[in-house]
């Protein structure tokens, strides 16, 4: 005996197989224009943004007064493959950065910040707390350790005077002999004050434990050493270790050296004090004019 199935029922089993297969199929699109489809092809996207880029800044610098365009060929020669593109693109973007051209105001003493990436991030904060107060430059480049200070100074110094000079090195120097530190640190206070500058030592501020890089016992080692050079020499210290230590979980980012917005602004805060005490101390020392 054959049993004839239903038209409807035959239709619906029909639809329900095919509305599963396509639930259960998947569609594949063709890839974007925009996302590059191998390395190499990657590789040619990044060079003709990076050129883009280079491009513009090369129109915004021609279009700078020659004192400007001078700052910024420096800044070329001396922030490395790291920073350079990041600077590049922030110009082009009209954004501000550590690194921008300062023009005097006269009057005003001169400041010059030394330091690595800690000193970078603050930098901008010491301005605004120093606006209207003092002209605050910042060497060209993130300084490293000593061993690139005692390379570089003469291009950190450039020509002009200085009132004051805020100076760190120690992170980069965290594997550095403590002896030779302690040489090259001697070297560099000498330097510095040869320009008839008020010296301030920055001390080294904290890592935290778990950083990769290594153990903040070895900056706790070279802030000791450190404190030892400036007391021969009579340089004061600007103590930003023990400044922040106390609200380092809150201000420092997780298993880093570096701090987010808050924590330069607070780093800053303590740097301009620093300053404003050099350049009081500077006047109270100034002979009377005759």
């Amino acid at each position: 005996m054959m049993f004839h199935r239903k038209p409807t029922t035959f239709l619906f089993a029909t639809l329900l197989s095919l509305s599963t297969f396509a639930a259960t199929t998947v569609v594949i699109r063709p890839a974007s224009a925009a996302e590059p489809t191998n390395a190499q092809e990657a590789a040619a996207k990044k060079s003709a943004t990076e050129d883009t880029v280079d491009q513009r800044f090369a129109k915004w610098k021609a279009s700078l007064s020659p004192e400007q365009q001078a700052w910024e060929t420096v800044l070329e020669e001396n922030l490395g493959g790291f920073y350079l593109p990041l600077y590049k693109k922030a110009k082009v973007a009209g954004h501000e950065t550590a690194w921008d051209y300062v023009e005097d105001t006269p009057g005003l003493p001169r400041v010059l910040l030394i330091g690595d990436s800690i000193s970078r991030g603050y930098t901008r904060a010491v301005r605004k707390q120093l606006a209207g107060k003092v002209n605050v430059h910042r060497a060209p480049e993130n300084c490293g350790p000593t061993s690139n200070g005692l390379k570089k100074l003469p291009v950190w110094l450039g020509d002009g005077h200085w009132d004051v000079i805020h100076f760190n090195f120690g992170i980069h120097d965290r594997k550095t002999p403590l002896d030779v530190y302690e040489q090259r640190l001697e070297e560099l206070v000498k330097r510095l004050k040869a320009t008839g500058a008020t010296v301030v030592w920055a001390s080294t501020t904290p890592i935290a434990e778990d950083y990769h890089g290594g153990s903040n016992a070895d900056l706790v080692n070279r802030n000791e050493v450190a404190a030892r050079v400036m007391q021969r020499h009579a340089v004061a210290t600007d103590d930003l270790y023990n400044w922040i230590l106390p609200d380092l979980a809150k201000y420092q980012n997780p298993h880093d050296v570096h701090f987010g917005g808050p924590g330069y602004d607070r780093l800053g805060e303590q740097v301009a004090r620093s300053i404003e005490a050099a350049l009081a101390e500077k006047k109270s020392d100034k002979p009377p004019r005759e």
